[in-house]
């Protein structure tokens, strides 16, 4: 009998550790995603600070909902004027010239940067994407695109369509 309450109580203690997990992570990422004060867009449009690596949606005249992102890193950001070109679930990706042209790699494999989703811009030359390296939200990583989390890009992909302004500062 004292075997069993034993392991009953290890299993309640693994069960109770692991839901306290849970609800950590479950409270982190809602941080990387918040309605906050923003003002001077139009709603619907998309603007990147890549000094602060957020992303903000604009919700009205006075709101926009803030993503943390990956940017480009040195000598790789880009400032200017935008619009959404195209809206990709589970994209297919192949290195840019730049970068040696590899194989093509199927969207939905590990190794795919493009994510769960895309939304490509300037001719496909840059785009917001997801990551299957979250690691990498929050700093200076890309050669140009902006990377959010698979399921803040989902988020956005919902919000968003082909036309979409995005404007991208410093």
């Amino acid at each position: 009998m004292v075997l069993l309450l034993r392991r009953v109580a290890i299993f309640v203690a693994f069960v109770l550790k692991f839901a306290l997990l849970a609800v950590a992570a479950a409270h982190a990422a809602t941080r990387d995603r918040e309605v906050v004060a923003f003002s001077g867009f139009a709603p619907g449009t998309i603007v990147v600070k890549t000094s602060e690596r957020s992303l903000y949606f604009v919700i009205d005249e006075q709101r926009a909902l803030r993503f943390s992102v990956g940017v480009g890193r040195s000598g790789k950001t880009w400032t200017g004027s935008a619009r959404v070109e195209g809206k990709f679930v589970r994209p297919a990706w192949q290195a840019p010239p730049e970068l040696g042209r590899g194989p093509v790699i199927p969207g939905g494999a590990i190794n795919n940067p493009m994510g769960e989703a895309a939304l490509t811009l300037r001719g496909g030359e840059y785009a917001i994407h997801g990551t299957n390296r979250p690691q990498s939200i929050g700093g200076f990583v890309s050669s140009g695109c902006i990377r959010m989390h698979n399921r803040d890009i989902v988020e956005l992909y919902r919000l968003v369509a082909v036309g979409t302004t995005v404007i991208v500062q410093q």
